[in-house]
């Protein structure tokens, strides 16, 4: 913690758009990595709801760490934390426990003391859903994370942030982050009718929005593309998760790169607004298209481009 606190002394907080796509979230994590963790620090907490992304940011933090709470459904048993040994050359260095999912099978404080038994081991604890833990454990995260419509990276000290602050920022937020994932995600149901194709464009984010980027300019209709997309919220129409890869909307399956990320129909979802003209990006000569849900009243509200 003396290194963290001499480097990073003066970080108060790092905020970051919330990719939707898992390869993103990825890429982010291990951005983090770089940037923000410290090699002494020993408890790295995250927070937000169940499918915002956190095992994809600790994928990308900590590449080939085991996570205990595999979405395939191979959870690790027994939960290694509760066996961690004494310092040795076989012995794991980092550890990872979901408090959400294993307060099914133990008690908090059987968790906090187990966290805190690793730690004083010199052990690294990776904890989803921090803010459960945290009262029980009596001490803060030297590295807080939480996923909402944005990643919040911040180090705590002490005088806060609390995990309940980052809590109540996060929980209120992903609700946006869902509903432009799934608007971004009927965009390209609709975008399929006027020829487009997933391989023609990119990902990128916006502020309560999304942005499709095409190297080529395409023909399409914006007003009516915003016609279908708003006309498909209205219908109400079912959106489910099918695989790793895939989303259902309705019946049809439609590829999605974080497919457990989404409104559980398009009527959930509010109004969606297209930019009415495809902006030409001036230094990479992309073509955006760009659309947010809700109103687009000022293109300034709109800054700070995440390219993936």
């Amino acid at each position: 913690m003396a290194y963290s606190a001499r480097m990073q002394k003066s970080h108060l907080y790092s905020i970051f758009f919330a990719p939707r796509g898992n390869e993103r979230m990825v890429d982010l994590g291990m951005q983090i990595a770089q940037q923000y963790l410290s090699p002494f620090d020993k408890i790295i907490g995250l927070i937000g709801v169940s499918g915002s992304g956190k095992s994809m940011i600790i994928k990308g933090m900590f590449p080939g760490l085991e996570l205990t709470n595999d979405d395939e459904g191979v959870n690790i048993r027994p939960l290694p934390l509760l066996t961690v040994e004494d310092t040795g050359f076989y012995t794991a260095h980092t550890y990872h426990v979901d408090i959400r999912f294993e307060s099914a099978f133990l008690q908090l404080h059987e968790l906090a003391d187990a966290i805190l038994y690793a730690v004083g081991k010199g052990k690294r604890v990776i904890v989803e859903h921090f803010d459960l833990i945290y009262e029980q454990l009596g001490r803060n995260a030297h590295l807080l994370i939480g996923i909402g419509e944005e990643v919040i990276v911040t180090r705590p000290t002490l005088f806060g942030p609390k995990p309940q602050e980052v809590s109540d920022i996060v929980f209120k937020s992903v609700t946006t982050r869902l509903m432009v994932h799934t608007a971004e995600d009927i965009c390209e149901y609709c975008l399929i009718e006027q020829g487009v194709k997933p391989y023609q464009y990119r990902h990128a984010d916006v502020r309560s929005g999304f942005i499709l980027s095409f190297s080529v300019k395409p023909d399409i209709d914006l007003e009516k593309l915003e016609k279908q997309i708003n006309e498909l919220i209205n219908e109400d129409v079912a959106v489910s998760y099918f695989d790793e890869n895939h989303i259902l909307i309705g019946d049809e399956k439609h590829v999605c790169t974080g497919p457990r990320m989404h409104m559980r129909s398009t009527g959930e979802v509010e109004k969606v607004t297209l930019l009415k003209e495809l902006l030409q990006e001036p230094i990479t000569d992309l073509f955006l298209l760009i659309g947010v849900v809700g109103e687009i009243e000022d293109l300034n509200d709109l800054h700070n481009i995440y390219l993936s």
